[in-house]
């Protein structure tokens, strides 16, 4: 470096002086004081020397060693899950999360989803109904996932999950069950589903390509058709009459909307369904409708799902059920004031197999009496899981 070259020059200079004036001191008579001051200057010299040269070894080796050392590339963390210090051992309720919960990208969309258990343990998917997310399995996730690996999502156009404008045909909604058990679940699990989520679940179990991933049905009160004994009555339409009509019906559907999302109207319509417990809708419960709803598109979603969806799944249980090849478990609320108990009489006679059991309920059978539903759930997936 730059400064130990110029303490060189310096110590070659000062030495051949030292060395010229201790020649010629006998003939100038200089005292040997000056050898003193000379030898002292050279020894001074070289401790800087050293000291510098240890400051230039102390600067550059960190250096050296960053060059030789192989650079380590960090790889980026899963993301947290919200509920990552939730204890479901100790907890039996989930908090409702406005933010979400955990994210997975389906045909480049966001689906919200709970995935709690451990996952050595036979798999569980949980299914909503029509205007619910995730979140209304809220006393179920905790208690069923001490024994099982729980997941729970929200439908597409429902909850916490994207709301695009697009048709809510029934094979959406079957298509993201499939594929969510392909890229999360990835295991066989049994699948719960309520209401309209009870119909998804029959639907995706009914799938040849699903079938090796589901080993079991648990329907809660399930929405859907039966096919009639009479062949449907085809009707000639007039196109002018249908565009007037189709009129009518938005603007009826969309002032249905306006008012339903109400927080008073939910916890109203909500009571009606809970005729045994209707402590259990609470402020959350009733957020959990009321915030999803403010999403631009939700008004537009709740259109095309009502008109695709109103009177019914297109395809007909009696179908789905020739041609389910998994255990059956109807779960079902005795005191739904929508889907009544003869419906779980029709799915039994159609299929004899089916399992049933009878819980002291309305149509939400899973919130409004979890305890017994969560037992019904354990003792079904403990019969045939393996």
């Amino acid at each position: 470096s730059k400064p130990t070259q110029s303490i060189d020059l310096i110590l070659m200079s000062t030495t051949l002086t030292t060395q010229a004036d201790s020649g010629s001191s006998d003939e100038r008579g200089v005292e040997h004081q000056s050898d003193c001051h000379y030898s002292g200057t050279v020894v001074f010299l070289w401790k800087m020397k050293f000291q510098l040269l240890s400051l230039s070894l102390a600067l550059l080796l960190p250096r050296f060693h960053a060059l030789s050392t192989p650079a380590v590339v960090s790889t980026p963390k899963a993301p947290i899950s919200p509920l990552a210090d939730f204890d479901f051992n100790t907890n039996k309720k989930l908090p409702w999360m406005e933010g979400g919960y955990q994210t997975w990208k389906w045909k480049d969309h966001d689906i919200n989803y709970i995935e709690m258990g451990d996952p050595s343990k036979p798999a569980i998917v949980l299914i909503h109904g029509f205007g619910a997310s995730a979140y209304h399995w809220r006393y179920n996730i905790p208690d069923l996932a001490k024994d099982y690996h729980v997941f729970a999502f929200c439908k597409l156009g429902f909850g916490l999950s994207s709301k695009p404008v697009q048709e809510y045909a029934p094979e959406v909604w079957r298509d993201q069950a499939v594929d969510f058990l392909k890229e999360v679940v990835k295991k066989p699990a049994t699948l719960a589903g309520n209401s309209l989520g009870g119909f998804t679940s029959l639907y995706a179990a009914a799938t040849d390509e699903a079938k090796s991933l589901i080993n079991g049905v648990v329907l809660l009160n399930g929405a859907g058709r039966f096919r009639d004994s009479q062949p449907e009555e085809v009707k000639e339409v007039n196109p002018f009459v249908e565009k007037i009509q189709t009129a009518i019906q938005r603007m009826v559907i969309g002032a249905s909307f306006i008012f339903t999302k109400q927080p008073a109207r939910i916890s109203q319509i909500l009571k009606q369904v809970y005729p045994i417990n209707a402590d259990n809708v609470d402020e959350e419960l009733v957020e959990s409708i009321r915030f999803p709803s403010l999403d631009p598109n939700a008004a537009e979603v709740f259109y095309r799902v009502i008109t695709k969806n109103g009177s019914g799944p297109g395809v007909y249980i009696d179908d789905l059920l020739a041609n389910l090849e998994c255990p059956l478990l109807l779960c079902w609320g005795e005191y739904d004031p929508w889907i009544r108990p003869q419906a779980a009489d029709k799915v039994q006679a159609l299929y004899p197999a089916a399992q049933r059991v009878s819980i002291d309920a309305g149509h939400c059978p899973h919130d409004e009496a979890p305890e017994a539903v969560n037992q019904a759930i354990r003792n079904f997936v403990n019969s045939h899981s393996t």
